[in-house]
């Protein structure tokens, strides 16, 4: 698959690239997608959830009333879950919601959400550029160039570069990776995925994996 390489002006540059068909051009496993998303979500969730049950809340454990004669319902002290102010039955308590996922599985999902993308026409190849100093206002002249400004957009960049990043990070919708930090979800999410011309080299080797 031949992809025109467009420059920072968003015209093309004559040059096209090749997008492995092993990468960009298999047919999509939707439910390895899925698997891959939920554990990439899952991986990301605090598990900081905790609420008090009847042992930990503050109060007398002095018996309110006696057992028997009064006409009413039994009770035991002021923290029983059914007073307010009371602990609570079976509330939640930290826990670690990660789960393991097999390489090839999750690498399938990529190949997958790839694959998406560039069946919707969803792929840019971009010529390398880069930025002397962090400028917001510049990077966002090149997603508007691509007309792409104001939709959800992914750059992959072949290794980290800290203006692009810093230049991309006041813009909402606006993610930066490199390939080793290329994710289902993130692709998935993305409207557009600008791919850095160095960087097509790269997804290309891992056609493999």
């Amino acid at each position: 698959m031949e992809v025109t390489v467009l420059n920072r002006e968003g015209k093309d540059t004559g040059r096209k690239v090749n997008l492995s068909d092993s990468i960009f051009g298999i047919e999509p496993n939707d439910h390895a997608i899925y698997l891959d998303t939920k554990q990439f979500m899952a991986n990301n969730r605090q598990g900081t959830h905790k609420t008090k049950e009847r042992s930990e809340v503050k109060g007398s454990t002095k018996k309110i009333k006696r057992q028997k004669g009064t006409g009413t319902a039994r009770f035991g002290d002021i923290k029983n879950p059914i007073f307010r102010g009371g602990g609570r039955v079976f509330g939640p308590r930290p826990r670690y919601y990660g789960f393991k996922l097999n390489k090839k599985v999750k690498s399938l999902a990529r190949k997958s959400a790839l694959s998406y993308k560039a069946k919707g026409n969803s792929i840019i190849v971009l010529e390398d550029f880069t930025l002397e100093n962090p400028k917001t206002g510049e990077f966002a002249r090149v997603g508007n160039n691509l007309n792409i400004l104001n939709k959800k957009s992914l750059f992959v960049l072949p290794e980290q570069n800290k203006n692009i990043y810093l230049s991309s990070r006041n813009l909402q919708g606006v993610q930066v990776l490199t390939p080793s930090g290329l994710n289902t979800y993130a692709i998935m999410k993305a409207s557009a995925v600008v791919l850095f011309e160095s960087a097509v080299d790269a997804l290309n080797a891992t056609a493999d994996n």
